[in-house]
């Protein structure tokens, strides 16, 4: 294998698995490209790694009725030609698909110029994408022993997880959080783009959270509160970019949502976690059945959105503190694959298959 192209976005969960796959190719000697969106996202995730990065134009992927679809159905046809020709210009033996609207036109483009296509999906269950992509892809490497879909080919993988991550220094996260260790630490996450209603629980319940715990919020781009900057036992931050993996080597206790890329994040690092899951309202319900497999297999508490109250988050966090070791002792049965590792190899298959 000696050219790879990666392709994935709409949202960093759709590309930061993919880094540790990229610098597991690059490692190997392989030639890798990227082609995502031109929203800048995906290229300034992409850009530290060296990596070639190519624009296509697409339209978000719907599962309800919006006048939008109609103009971004049309930029769909015109993300798969200029897919088609950047795969003409790169050759590469092999695309790997993390999913997101805007790999579609990509593995589209790559099946119609006869390329093998890998893909990879984090949820329990597949998102529209993958979905549409799945006729055209040789394999799909899969996050969830649960998975079940009519494919050519699946593999169990797990999630890639950045090496960072997995050697975080406590010592270091709490000189970046600003917090002096004291008390127990409560991370609380909502994901890159934040969530408003976790936000607004977790401020409200702060006189009875900072009681128990040091609380470092990381809220989202443009959430900070200023009235609560030097609140005692409270540090809020938009995102963490750097020292992401030292931060939660801190954390006694993670409040996140269940997105299963956070999620594998805290069961791989044996984090003590209490889930809240995006309703239906607004997802198609893959973070409650991601909280669902945790919950049934003793790794994690959830709290639903409906029933979360400034209440019920600081009781919900003091009885997980109060149940630490019994939680650690579950957590340390998980057993993660080395994900990376998996679909580097299944990327070497697809790119020797005739």
């Amino acid at each position: 294998m000696k050219r790879a192209v990666v392709t994935g976005g709409g949202s960093a969960g759709h590309v930061i698995p993919a880094l540790p796959v990229i610098e597991a190719l690059q490692a190997k000697g392989c030639e890798v490209s990227f082609i995502g969106s031109d929203s800048g996202l995906e290229e300034r995730l992409v850009t530290p790694l060296g990596t070639p990065f190519f624009s296509v134009r697409t339209g978000k992927l719907r599962r309800y009725f919006s006048l939008a679809n109609l103009t971004d159905a049309l930029r769909i046809p015109i993300g798969i030609l200029q897919a088609f020709f950047i795969l003409g210009r790169v050759r590469p033996d092999v695309v790997f698909s993390k999913g997101g609207f805007v790999a579609f036109p990509v593995v589209f483009a790559a099946w119609l110029r006869r390329i093998p296509v890998v893909a990879h999906e984090s949820d329990l269950t597949p998102g529209l994408a993958n979905r549409l992509s799945l006729p055209f892809v040789a394999t799909l490497c899969v996050s969830f022993e649960g998975t079940r879909v009519a494919s050519r080919r699946v593999v169990h993988t797990g999630t890639p997880i950045r090496d960072a991550l997995l050697h975080g220094d406590p010592d270091r996260g709490f000189d970046r959080a600003g917090l002096p260790g004291e008390r127990p630490m409560l991370v609380v996450v909502g994901g890159s783009l934040g969530a408003q209603r976790l936000n607004e629980i977790t401020r409200a319940a702060l006189p009875g959270l900072t009681e128990t715990f040091g609380v470092l919020h990381v809220c989202g781009a443009g959430h900070l509160d200023p009235d609560l900057e030097n609140t005692p036992g409270y540090v809020q931050r938009e995102f963490v970019s750097d020292g992401w993996g030292d931060i939660l080597a801190t954390a006694a206790v993670v409040v996140s949502r269940s997105g299963a890329n956070a999620l594998h994040e805290l069961l791989a690092l044996g984090k003590p976690n209490l889930l809240v899951p995006l309703p239906t309202t607004a997802s198609r319900g893959d973070q409650i059945e991601n909280a669902a497999y945790a919950v049934e297999r003793g790794f994690s508490t959830v709290l639903p959105e409906a029933d979360l109250t400034p209440e019920t988050l600081v009781a919900t966090t003091r009885d997980v503190l109060d149940t630490l070791e019994a939680w650690r002792t579950r957590l340390a049965e998980f057993r993660a694959p080395d994900a990376t590792a998996l679909i580097v190899a299944e990327l070497d298959t697809a790119a020797r298959s005739p």
